[in-house]
């Protein structure tokens, strides 16, 4: 099993890219008006392009229990979550209108894309993206219908509709394209076309997460509140990890999945929570101060959390 510092330097790069983004972003180097197309791009291009090239040729699919249970976990854990999150938040004299919402939303969306992608890559090899994916689809579900509801109150089944996007599609293409044996078929040219352009998704993905922390960081005062900081972590990154590790030891996962799950306990909150409670008329101060007391602590929990649910799920050698 890979030390506490072996660990450290996996993780390392990845906020090293954040930090760059943030950089880029205050130096103008990435301006304001570049940052909806360089989004466009990343969402819409690169990710579909990665997801196609991690599923379509993937064996690990081809085991039932790696297409089925992921995105129900997926949905499911982030939906219990998100209810522990509110039930704290309510504890803790949050109220709505003033912070609830968005708290329960930002502190039960474990980072599920560009931080643990780049840390299972390094640690167990790209064919370990697969199964991420897939478990992704139930997490974006539980995004636009719990996730909105949580923010809003109001019904979910207009979340569903943002399901059909660009990433999805590809996922779902490149299942279709496992499961029949037409990925065998696709020409070379084709899928190295994909691949020049699936490489750009994690570092991009990564600079554009800092570029959009940035413009939070002009007014650092704002950016700490003692009360929700420390809360979100006790929860974030103390207890709610346990409930990702009691799922991997004690549900019938097979080994790709335990070891998403592994990853997934060990996350700090993500950054589309800020969207979410722009979008729908949350308070995005709470899911910033959230993201980024929770991002900073994580430099140092991902470690420990990875190699201890490592040897309690069953997975260390």
């Amino acid at each position: 099993m890979m030390s506490y510092g072996q660990l450290f330097l996996v993780i390392l790069p990845v906020f090293a890219m954040i930090a760059l983004g943030a950089i880029l972003r205050r130096t103008q180097l990435f301006t304001e008006a570049a940052e909806d197309s360089l989004f466009n791009l990343v969402i819409k291009v690169a990710t579909p392009c990665l997801i196609f090239e991690s599923v379509a040729t993937n064996p690990a699919l081809r085991d039932p229990g790696n297409l089925l249970l992921p995105p129900l976990l997926g949905f499911g854990l982030t939906l219990l979550s998100m209810a522990l999150g509110w039930y704290v938040a309510r504890a803790l004299g949050l109220t709505i209108g003033h912070g609830l919402r968005t708290f329960a939303l930002a502190v039960g969306l474990t980072n599920y894309g560009y931080l643990p992608l780049p840390i299972m890559d390094a640690m167990f090899g790209p064919e370990s993206r697969a199964v991420l994916l897939v478990h992704n689809v139930g997490l974006e579900a539980a995004i636009w219908t719990g996730g909105v509801l949580v923010v809003t109150g109001l019904s979910p089944l207009a979340g569903w509709r943002k399901l059909i996007n660009a990433p999805v599609v590809a996922l779902f293409l490149a299942v279709a394209a496992n499961l029949t044996g037409a990925a065998a078929h696709v020409p070379a040219l084709v899928m190295n076309f994909v691949h020049a352009l699936a490489v750009c998704a994690i570092p991009l993905g990564l600079l554009m997460t800092g570029v959009s922390i940035q413009p939070h960081l002009d007014d650092p005062k704002q950016l700490v509140n003692p009360r929700v900081t420390l809360t979100a972590w006790l929860l974030r990154l103390v207890v709610l990890p346990w409930v990702f590790l009691l799922a991997a030891k004690y549900l019938p996962c097979p080994v790709e999945l335990k070891r998403v799950l592994v990853v997934q306990a060990a996350m700090p909150s993500a950054v589309v929570s800020i969207i979410v409670a722009r979008v729908y008329g949350g308070q995005p101060l709470v899911a910033v101060q959230i993201i980024l007391g929770t991002t900073a602590l994580a430099l140092f929990t991902i470690p420990f959390w990875i190699r201890f649910g490592l040897s309690f799920v069953g997975l260390a050698p």
